[in-house]
C-alpha cells in the first residue's frame, strides 16, 4: 500500500511537472509569437513611414515644381492677353482719335461751306457795289485762293470804273488757275475800258477758246461796245459767227 500510495504521488508529480513544462512552452511560444508580431508590425510601420517621407518630399517638391510652372504660365499667358488688349485698345484709341479729327475737319469744313454759300446768297442779293465788294473780301478773307470771288470782285470793280483793279484782281486768279475763263474775259473787258484793245481782243480770243458760252456776250455786253469800231474784233466777230 505503501508502494502503491509512493506511485501514485510520483505520479502525479511526473503529471504536474509535464504539465508545468508544456505551459511554459506554450508560454515560450505565445512570447515568440507575439515578439515575431511586435517586430514585424515595426518594420512595417517603419516601412511605411520611409515609404511616406520618400513620397512626401517627392510628392512636395513635384508639387511645388508643378505650382511654380503653373504660376509661371499663368504669368505668361496674363501677360500675353495683356500685351493683347493693350494693343487692341492703342489701335481703337488711335481710330478713335482719327476719327475724331476727321469728325472736327468734317465739321470745320460743314461749317466753312455754309458761312461760303450764305455769303454768296448775300453777294446775289447785295444791289449796291460796294456792299458786293465787302462781302466778296469776307468770301476772299475765308478762301483766299477763291478765283470766282476775284472774278466777281473784279466785275464789280469794273462798275465802279476801276478797270486797273479790275485788271489785278483777274491776274491774282489767273496765277491759281491759269485757264480761268472768266478771268479772261473780265480782263478783255478791263483792257477795253483802258482802250487797250489789242489786249482786249487777246484776252477775247483766250476766253473763247475755253469756253464757248462767251459768243452771245460778244455781241450784247455793254463793256465791249467800244470794240466795235476796231478791226481785229470785227474779225473775232466773224469767226464765231462763221463757227
Amino acid at each position: 500500500m505503501d508502494e502503491l500510495k509512493q506511485l501514485r504521488t510520483d505520479m502525479a508529480a511526473q503529471k504536474h511537472e509535464m504539465i508545468q513544462q508544456i505551459f511554459d512552452r506554450e508560454l515560450n511560444s505565445i512570447d515568440l509569437g507575439v515578439e515575431y508580431a511586435t517586430d514585424t508590425i515595426s518594420y512595417f510601420f517603419y516601412l511605411i513611414a520611409g515609404a511616406s517621407s520618400i513620397l512626401v518630399l517627392v510628392g512636395w517638391s513635384s508639387i511645388r515644381d508643378i505650382k511654380e510652372r503653373v504660376h509661371s504660365n499663368a504669368d505668361q499667358q496674363v501677360a500675353g492677353l495683356i500685351g493683347t488688349y493693350e494693343d487692341r485698345l492703342r489701335n481703337i484709341e488711335i481710330r478713335l482719335s482719327q476719327k475724331t479729327e476727321l469728325y472736327e475737319e468734317n465739321r470745320a469744313e460743314i461749317a466753312l461751306t455754309q458761312e461760303l454759300h450764305s455769303l454768296w446768297l448775300r453777294a446775289g442779293q447785295d444791289t449796291g457795289p460796294h456792299n458786293k465788294i465787302a462781302t466778296y473780301d469776307q468770301i476772299l478773307k475765308l478762301q483766299p485762293e477763291d478765283t470766282e470771288a476775284l472774278t466777281y470782285k473784279a466785275d464789280v470793280a469794273l462798275e465802279l470804273e476801276e478797270p486797273q483793279w479790275a485788271v489785278n484782281l483777274c491776274n491774282q486768279a489767273l496765277a491759281s488757275d491759269p485757264d480761268n475763263g472768266h478771268a479772261f474775259y473780265q480782263l478783255a473787258c478791263a483792257y477795253t475800258a483802258l482802250n487797250q484793245f489789242d489786249e482786249a481782243v487777246r484776252y477775247l480770243t483766250e476766253a473763247l477758246a475755253r469756253a464757248e458760252t462767251y459768243r452771245d456776250d460778244l455781241l450784247s455786253d455793254a463793256a465791249l461796245v467800244p470794240l466795235k469800231s476796231y478791226e481785229p474784233f470785227n474779225q473775232l466777230l466773224g469767226r464765231v459767227r462763221e463757227d
